[in-house]
């Protein structure tokens, strides 16, 4: 990193969310509450799936996946805003921007993966029954994880290899409270269309193109499920609506980022702070509360704790 920046900025400034110190305050409790319930759900869904044999399946091994991913969007971000609510001066170095980008994009491309391995799995498992064991092998599933981490490291690496040698000579502020990509190239001191182009292709193209397959397999899958009995098609369905909330919670933020040509800087903010704080707490949410399952399970380990904790 150390020849990664020759020009004169060696810092940034982020303008954060708001001056106001009311609702800055607001924010602060809003976010924090949501930032440690994420973190303690998604830390128990990981714990729950490698803890209870019950739950050893290609479906929990990939929601386990998604969780433990979610731990990374909550800790890219947030830990920063909060610690920057209060602060006149938001600041953050080139190295850490660089960094931040780069968490942001790699944890991107994973999610999309694996939100498609999901899809397949519901696929097979709906439309092929008698060959889901076969399919969903343990084999394609650590294969599909593999994938994802490289996946996420390409496009990330790919994009940074572009725009991390800009030169930057001021300004260095930014209207946001973290670094992403298209505020930190319009900084650079060069004409940056080409780039700017380059990154909506890359991060626009495969979010949109991404959300558009994932949505066209889930009529697929719906279609199919209607051909089933009732009570099956009926949990089935149910299963199917937390996958598709979540897929919309987390292409439409993506999408608006990457592919609206002139964002609004307060919408722009909202929707960063959904994606950044609430979305990693609402999939948890979402996967658990729609299945009966995972909450038996994590009644039974929750169990296991407290009496673990009173014997030692």
């Amino acid at each position: 990193m150390e020849r990664v920046n020759q020009s004169v900025v060696s810092e940034f400034v982020f303008l954060g969310l708001t001056n106001s110190w009311s609702i800055q305050l607001l924010l602060f409790v809003f976010s924090s509450m949501f930032f440690v319930a994420s973190m303690m759900g998604n830390s128990l869904i990981v714990f729950t799936v490698a803890s209870d044999p019950h739950l050893h399946s290609p479906m929990y091994f990939l929601l386990a996946n998604l969780s433990f991913i979610d731990l990374g969007v909550s800790s890219v971000s947030s830990p920063k805003m909060l610690y920057d609510l209060f602060r006149k001066h938001k600041v953050i170095s080139f190295t850490g921007c660089v960094t931040q980008i780069f968490f942001i994009h790699v944890i991107g491309g994973v999610e999309m993966v694996l939100l498609i391995a999901m899809a397949f799995d519901r696929y097979v498992a709906i439309c092929k029954p008698l060959h889901y064991l076969t399919i969903m092998s343990p084999r394609t599933c650590i294969l599909f994880s593999v994938t994802a981490w490289v996946v996420g490291l390409m496009h990330s690496l790919i994009q940074l290899a572009f725009v991390v040698n800009l030169p930057f000579c001021g300004p260095n502020v930014l209207d946001s409270f973290y670094c992403d990509l298209p505020r930190f190239i319009k900084l650079a001191c060069i004409d940056t269309n080409q780039l700017e182009f380059m990154v909506t292709v890359n991060s626009g193209f495969i979010s949109v193109g991404s959300f558009f397959i994932l949505i066209i397999s889930y009529i697929v899958i719906i279609i199919s499920v209607q051909k089933h009995s009732s009570g099956g098609s009926s949990k089935a369905l149910s299963t199917l609506s937390a996958h598709i909330t979540v897929v919309f919670l987390f292409f439409g933020p993506l999408i608006f980022f990457y592919t609206w040509p002139s964002p609004s800087t307060h919408l722009d903010k909202f929707l960063a702070i959904f994606d950044a704080v609430i979305t990693p707490f609402l999939n948890p949410i979402i996967y658990t509360f729609r299945n009966q399952e995972m909450k038996v399970a994590m009644k039974r380990v929750c169990r296991q704790l407290v009496s673990y904790r009173k014997t030692s």
